[in-house]
Order: structure tokens, then sequence, then C-alpha cells
């Protein structure tokens, strides 16, 4: 197992840019619970705890893909380092308007605004992955690595800002400002690694024309050529029916996660425990980095739409049982075996994703899966958050096995477009990526879901 692993992180760059995304990440994971923690405990109320956790995230969502289009344009550094200093100004406004009790707009707009400038360094990472390696059997290892480390940060980061947030000796907003050294710590190390950045490239149309060719001079007339478009322009993300897919079922996968955030802290509280609520979410983490670290140590020959469908469904299954815990011990037995189905899920998404789009938008259409994601977090959170306030953390767990169930059948209503996602025999790297351009990608866009 540990071989391959030991192979691409021994790529020049590969173990600093990893590790240094990895703290950057960190925040995905503690601004929800310190949000919905801080806001409760100030505030009084899960609706508005959900409501401005899910303004982070509905902003997140509507930024990444904004910014992963720049970031492919343009640089990773240019456009990210920015925007991450940004969000954590934002989110450092935040923690102090909420600690002098600010109205609820003001929390929401600086929520929000932390939230559109974050980025997702998921998609910046594993966008540097696949320009450092050569093969999809080792893609797919750094995939499963990347997932892997996304729940060391699910692990660590939602304990973390439990402990800060309900420490007694610090204030209620210390998760968020752990979650902002963090991710300015993480990202200057991570930006300040150029040699590992993806060659930007630059997506813009050139029409058909006229250009004068010199003639003889008794002959002036201009000269009508056709002019192509570049090769690095390809038609959109969400033009890939498989991308579209992935999108779906991401979108009500993170639904039930968003809900669950909100129904374990609930029943934490009503168990009076309100502590242990990180402890017990970070059992989502340890099950999915288990099966991560499986899954990515070798190739599997099910087709991903296979992959994806069982995934979706274990997931589904998981999620119906945590109603029926009778305590925090029970529950994070369950919830650790569910994790197990969601590292290798995320990362078979991600891997459709990656086969269905062209190098140049390659951030951008893993940051669409990721912003699906958050969607859903934040939709799950909000949402969560009224189902606990109606009928306590078992409304609460209703709802999550609820949209764990709309995944699976998003996940079968795309099957036609999944079926076609293969992965290549080799991937182009460093400059061959920039030279082969969309010609090569956008035949594997077209085999691999056809137009949404």
């Amino acid at each position: 197992m540990s071989s391959n692993y030991t192979t691409i992180l021994r790529r020049p760059g590969a173990l600093g840019f990893s590790i240094a995304g990895l703290i950057a990440r960190f925040p995905m994971s503690m601004v929800g619970i310190s949000t919905i923690l801080a806001i409760q405990e100030l505030y009084g109320s899960y609706s508005a705890a959900g409501t401005v956790s899910a303004a982070n995230v509905v902003a997140v969502a509507v930024g990444a893909p904004v910014l992963a289009r720049l970031v492919d344009a343009h640089g990773q550094s240019r456009i990210m380092l920015p925007a991450t200093l940004g969000s954590a100004a934002a989110l450092i406004g935040l923690a102090a308007a909420a600690q002098m009790r600010a109205p609820l707009g003001v929390l929401l707009a600086l929520s929000a605004l932390a939230g559109l400038l974050a980025g997702s360094f998921g998609s910046l990472v594993r966008s540097r992955w696949t320009g450092v390696l050569s093969t999809p059997e080792q893609v797919h290892t750094a995939f499963s690595l990347e997932a892997a480390f996304d729940e060391v940060a699910f692990i660590i980061g939602p304990v973390l800002a439990t402990v800060l947030c309900t420490s007694p000796a610090l204030p209620s907003t210390s998760g968020w400002i752990a979650a902002v050294a963090l991710q300015v710590g993480g990202g200057l190390w991570f930006f300040s690694q150029r040699a590992t950045e993806p060659t930007p490239h630059r997506r813009t149309r050139r029409r058909l024309g006229t250009r004068r060719r010199p003639t003889d001079s008794a002959a002036h007339q201009p000269v009508t050529t056709p002019q192509t478009a570049p090769e690095a322009e390809t038609r959109p993300v969400l033009r890939h029916g498989a991308v579209v897919a992935v999108i779906a079922v991401f979108l009500a996968s993170g639904a039930m996660f968003g809900a669950n955030d909100v129904a374990a802290v609930a029943f934490a509280t009503e168990l009076g425990m309100k502590s242990a609520a990180g402890t017990v979410l970070a059992a989502w983490g340890v099950g999915s980095f288990t099966a991560a670290l499986i899954y990515g140590s070798r190739p599997w020959g099910r087709p991903l739409w296979q992959q994806f469908l069982f995934g979706t469904t274990a997931l589904a299954v998981g999620a119906s049982t945590l109603m029926f815990a009778p305590n925090l011990v029970v529950l994070g037995v369950l919830m650790a075996l569910t994790g197990m189905a969601i590292a290798p899920t995320v990362t078979t998404g991600n891997s459709i994703t990656q086969v269905s789009v062209a190098p140049a938008q390659l951030t951008e259409g893993l940051a669409w899966v990721g912003t699906a994601m958050n969607i859903g977090i934040s939709l799950g959170s909000m949402f969560g958050g009224h189902a606990v306030d109606a009928a306590g953390s078992r409304g609460g767990y209703l709802l999550v096995a609820a949209v764990g169930w709309l995944a699976v059948v998003m996940c079968a209503c795309g099957l036609r477009t999944l079926r076609r996602a293969r992965p290549h025999r080799s991937l182009p790297t460093g400059a061959e990526a920039a030279d082969a351009g969309s010609a090569t990608w956008a035949d594997a866009g077209g085999s691999a879901g056809g137009t949404a």
C-alpha cells in the first residue's frame, strides 16, 4: 500500500504542496461547526446559526468556480493569494461582530464575504497533482491521498474547533480565529511553491476574420484566410453531462453532511455533552480516512460509474441508521462505518470530472463539483437547523436520511452519461499538457458524458 503513495510523494515538490494544501483547507472543516457553536451560544438560536453558516457555504459555492476559472487563466498565486487574505480578513471581522452581538444581517454579510473569497484549496492541490503525474493509476492514488488528507482535516478540525469554542477560558469565537491562522499560514506556504504551479491556460476566442497577405505591386486585395480557435478553447464545463451528474449527486450528499453537523450538535446537547459534538463529527473522518488509504493503494477493475453508484448507496444506507443511535458512542461508531463510503465516493466523483474536462478547465471543473458539495452543505445546515428547532435531533437525522437517498436517485438518473466516463491510459503533464491543449481532452470530455 505504502509504495504507491511513496512513489507519488517523491515527485519534486509534491510533498510540500500537498502538506501546505492540507493545512490551508482546515477551515473547510472548522468554519461551519465554529459558526454553529458560536452563534448558538451568543444568539441562542440554531436557526440563526444554520443561516449564518449557510451564507458562508453558499458564498463559497458562488465564488469558487469564478475564482477557479480565473486561476486556470491567470495562475494560482496571482488570483488566490489576495483572495485568501481577503477571506481571512472577513472571517476576523465576523468573529468581532459576533462577539459584539451585531445584527444578524452584519453577520450574514461578513460570513458571505469570507466564503466568496475562500476558493477551493482541494481543487488547487488536485490540479497540481495532474501536472506532476503521468498515468491514471498515479492520479487515482494522488486523489485518494488528497481525500485522506481531507479527512485528516475533518478528524482534527471539528474537535479543535469544538474545544476552542466551548472552553470557558476562551471566547466562543476562538474557532474562527484558529481557522484564520491555518488558512493564512497554509495558504502563504502553498502559494510560495511556484515550481509546481500549473501553467495558466488562457481561453480566449479568436474569431474568423481577414488579414492582409503581402502580394506583388499589381494586386493589393485583402486575402481572407481562416483562423482557427486556439487549442485551449473548449465547451463550457457545465456542458459535460458526466460532470453535471456528479454535481447533482454531490449537491444531495453535501446536504446530508450539513444536516448531520447540526443534528450531531443537537443530539450531544440533548444528552448534556455539547463539548463532545466535535469528537462525534470527527468519526466521519476516521472512517473516510481509513477507506481513502485502502482505496488509493491499488487500481480497481470496476468502471467509475459502478464505484460511484455503490459509494452513494452505501452512504445513504449508513445515514439511515444514525437516527437509531441511543448514545454518542453508538452514534460515533455508526458515523465511522458510514464514513468509510465518503472518500471513495468523492475520489471517484473527482476522477469522473478529471477525465471529462480539458486541462485548461481542470481547476474549474474540480471547483464546480466541490461547489456543489458546499451548496448542499449550506442547504443541509440551514434546513437542518429548522428541523432541529422543530423536532429535535431526531428531526435532523430524518432529514439526513432523506437527502442521502436523494443522492442515490440523482446518481441513478445520471447513469447514462456516467457510464461513458473512463480513465485514459496516459495523461499529459507539465508542458505537454499545455501543448496538447483541448484536442485530446475534448474527445475525452465528449466520451465522458456528452452535452448536458
